[in-house]
């Protein structure tokens, strides 16, 4: 049986390495579809009942945290990041060039 779209999403936000991130495009762009960037948001807001998906890894086109409201607490997202290393101040990725997964790259 086929997968379905947010299946495809979630395959892929899974084998984002700890301690990097990616985008909502990205993401799209490598399953195929993308002109569906806010459907890998819309993916990633409904992954909170599937722990195996790092949702806290995937940011706009610009690092920002755009999906940090869909997090329990005020800075969930924030804090799952830092614990990674990853730096985020004004809700926004540092180094966030270097930090980067595009999965059409490295997969």
């Amino acid at each position: 049986m086929e997968k379905n779209f947010f299946e495809r999403v979630y395959d892929v936000a899974r084998l984002i390495p700890e301690g990097r991130v990616t985008s909502y495009g990205a993401i799209a762009r490598y399953i195929g579809a993308a002109k569906s960037a806010r459907m890998v948001g819309y993916a990633m807001n409904a992954s909170s009942i599937d722990e195996s998906v790092p949702a806290h890894r995937v940011v706009n086109r610009k690092g920002i945290l755009t999906g940090k409201h869909h997090f329990e607490g005020i800075n969930l997202m924030q804090q799952l990041l830092e614990n990674e290393d990853v730096e985020v101040i004004d809700n926004q990725i540092q180094n966030f060039d270097t930090l980067f997964w595009d999965p059409n790259k490295e997969l």
